[in-house]
């Protein structure tokens, strides 16, 4: 017991920070030399971990580096968009092997489990694998996952995916084991594990770009919820602050949350101050430029409007904004958001902005398969990485509907 409890300390300790001499593990772990030298020789003998190198650069013998063997497990993690897939395949130790880009069908009818399944062999091959040698899959799409019963939901731009058990059908069909999960789900690993929210145990994400989304992190835990909705800011109802984009009686239930601070609602709020622009992120850059505060403040009262009843629940250290939106905003536009919420709520809860650069969704999927394929082969346990859990033990639940997404058309609701 004790032996594999070190030997899984070390293990940790490289998959963390190696490669490592024997006397750097050593310090890391707590042994002694000739039971760090033991463990290492066991390890190798095992083939978990191998030699990487010699470092010189002091007097006496160069020393021998230590990292895991990449070679005892792979993952592959995946991006799904409407427009494209962006697939990477890497060994357990996060190393990329390959990565690959490719628009797949996604309308109703089409066979996303078979295009699927050709687009992860030919990544897996550019690797140098197949496909049924990877351990875990992990996928990042726009909707809600629903654990009970393996469907997606609030994702009509991707209708050849509802409607069947994803993960179940992917795993049965490509050999691998396989987990979906929301894109900013995945986002937020990120930003926990690399950016604004390291170190931190609660904060709130708000995606807003073409869609609007939104992530709930409680004890560096990803906060799902029963039916997977847990975060799917889309759908709440708020009050809307600003007159000027929306003339006419106001909705008597309040305004959809995604309604009122996606794209296509920012770009008309700017059309009300005067800006043209084609995108949200453009009007906001446009309106920096042009230093017109009215705009810019109106939508930090919409956003501060919706982020008022996540803080008043959750009570967070940080609001982090995150999307195309919120990039082109930075921390000007962060500032007023403060600014705003401050004025709803008790908390002085401050807002920032996301910054982990470049495919964050993908990047999330990576760090959740390695947590997962490092806790099955290794026993090395990361909660807060690890995907939704399958529940249906004993009588299922009944179904709840969700409404269809983010990106749906503004829907009508009761007027006074």
């Amino acid at each position: 017991m004790l032996r594999e409890i070190n030997d899984r300390a070390a293990i940790e300790v490289l998959l963390r920070d190696g490669p490592l001499t024997r006397s750097e593990l050593e310090v890391s772990i707590g042994l002694s030399k000739p039971a760090t030298a033991q463990l290492l020789t066991r390890l190798e003998q095992d083939d978990v971990v191998a030699k990487a190198g010699v470092r010189g650069g002091g007097r006496g013998p160069r020393a021998q580096l230590w990292q895991v063997n990449g070679c005892v497990a792979y993952v592959a993690a995946v991006d799904l968009t409407p427009r494209k897939a962006d697939f990477v395949v890497a060994d357990v130790t996060g190393a990329v092997l390959a990565e690959y880009q490719v628009p797949l069908p996604v309308h109703e009818g089409a066979d996303v489990v078979g295009t699927f399944g050709a687009a992860l062999s030919h990544v897996a091959g550019e690797a140098g694998l197949a496909a049924t040698d990877l351990r875990h899959v992990v996928i990042g799409a726009q909707g809600a996952f629903d654990p009970r019963t393996g469907l997606l939901s609030s994702a009509p731009h991707i209708p050849g995916w509802l409607g069947f058990d994803v993960p179940s059908r992917l795993s049965q069909d490509l050999g691998v084991g396989v987990t979906i999960e929301n894109d900013v789900n995945l986002v937020a690993i990120v930003e926990m594990t690399a950016g604004q929210a390291a170190g931190l145990d609660d904060f709130v994400m708000i995606w807003l770009s073409d869609g609007v989304g939104g992530a709930v992190v409680v004890g560096r835990r990803l906060l799902r919820g029963a039916t997977g909705g847990g975060g799917e800011i889309d759908w709440m109802r708020v009050p809307d602050p600003v007159s000027v984009a929306t003339p006419g009686p106001k909705p008597r239930a309040g305004d959809r949350f995604g309604d009122i601070v996606a794209s296509p609602a920012v770009v008309a709020l700017a059309a009300a101050h005067g800006i043209e622009a084609e995108t949200g992120a453009d009007a906001v850059t446009k309106a920096r430029q042009a230093e017109n505060e009215g705009f810019l403040d109106d939508l930090a009262r919409r956003v501060a409007g919706g982020a008022a009843g996540l803080i008043a629940v959750v009570d967070p250290e940080l609001v982090l904004l995150s999307g195309d939106t919120s990039r082109a905003g930075g921390d000007e536009f962060a500032a007023l958001v403060a600014t705003r919420l401050h004025e709803l709520v008790l908390p002085r809860t401050p807002v920032g902005v996301a910054s982990v650069q470049g495919n964050a969704v993908r990047e999330g999927a990576l760090q959740s398969a390695l947590a997962t394929v490092r806790r099955d082969v290794f026993g090395v346990n990361t909660p807060s990485l690890l995907g939704p859990r399958r529940s249906g033990a004993g009588e299922p639940h009944p179904i709840v509907a969700i409404p269809d997404s983010r990106t749906e058309p503004p829907s009508p609701a009761p007027t006074n």
